[in-house]
């Protein structure tokens, strides 16, 4: 079980790296979703029940990033209980995006140094940059010391030290299984697994390359970060992301009842169901002079 170092209070700047494990992940998981699927559709065609598994693997594997890691770990804009989180460990764990603790921990780091040479995808350095250059192509000294909340929790840290069985038995093998109990583990593979991942993992790049470029800054002109509703629709949405970096203590992005934003109707209904407490609201007076003030 590896420990974890603190940096104490050092943010340094990312070191050019190729990443060849992760270029090679990236190429397989695209190559084969992307490309596998139209042919395996051709020569097999598709039953209901590979649609259903991609689809509830797709939905809740985006939304453990979104609902989970981005506003529950690295935002804490809402409370809930032991057996949801444990959901939103699982799933995230098989998005392959990195341990709960890791991906919070750089998160914060971005909104506390947005649009600098410490911001981990900074996004002055491009969109392919911003995207996933900084994920294949270079190498992160991750400081901990800024998720001392997180380090706190037994089953965050667990999902950390454990990610590698975390990612592999809820991404792989626990689809795999069922694949070949439904008598189609090749099209589980290409679909549930490959394309699956490869949707959601650019869904959550996203985030952090087209909601920093494209849109506008109603809330925040002094910040990149955006609010457009391509972004949001595909992003779960977090395209309304200049929103979000004015106000990310909130566990909305789209404000209004219009605005595409299921992660924030999950965390609504949720609330409702006694999954999920203490939703944290903006104050509409302070949306009002953000907005005034823009």
């Amino acid at each position: 079980m590896a420990k974890i170092k603190s940096t104490r209070g050092l943010y340094p700047i990312p070191e050019h790296q190729i990443r060849w494990v992760g270029i090679i992940f990236f190429i397989i998981i695209h190559g084969v979703g992307l490309i596998g699927t139209p042919l395996y559709i051709w020569h097999y065609g598709v039953t209901k029940a590979e649609w259903f598994l991609l689809s509830v693997y797709f939905v809740c594997t985006s939304l453990a990033i979104t609902v989970g890691y981005h506003r529950l770990f690295s935002h804490v804009t809402y409370k809930t209980n032991t057996l949801f989180r444990f959901l939103l460990l699982f799933f995230g764990a098989a998005t392959f995006e990195q341990s709960a603790l890791k991906w919070s921990s750089q998160h914060r780091q971005h909104h506390q140094f947005t649009d600098t040479p410490q911001d981990p995808y900074d996004i002055s350095k491009g969109f392919w940059y911003a995207h996933v250059g900084w994920i294949l192509f270079y190498k992160h000294r991750v400081n901990y010391d800024n998720v001392p909340d997180l380090k706190s929790s037994k089953l965050v840290m667990h999902q950390h030290h454990w990610y590698s069985i975390w990612s592999v038995g809820a991404g792989m093998i626990i689809p795999m299984a069922i694949g070949f109990w439904m008598g189609h583990p090749l099209g589980v593979y290409i679909m549930t697994i490959c394309l699956r991942m490869a949707l959601v993992a650019n869904s959550a790049f996203f985030i952090n390359s087209y909601a920093h470029m494209v849109g506008s800054r109603p809330y925040d002109k002094t910040i990149s970060a955006r609010d457009h509703w391509l972004g949001a629709f595909l992003t779960n949405g977090e395209g309304y992301h200049n929103f979000h970096h004015k106000f990310p203590n909130d566990y909305r992005n789209g404000i209004r009842w219009y605005q595409w934003d299921p992660s924030k109707w999950v965390i609504f209904i949720g609330s409702k169901l006694n999954l999920a407490h203490d939703l944290k609201r903006t104050p509409n007076s302070m949306i009002l002079a953000a907005r005034t003030a823009a």
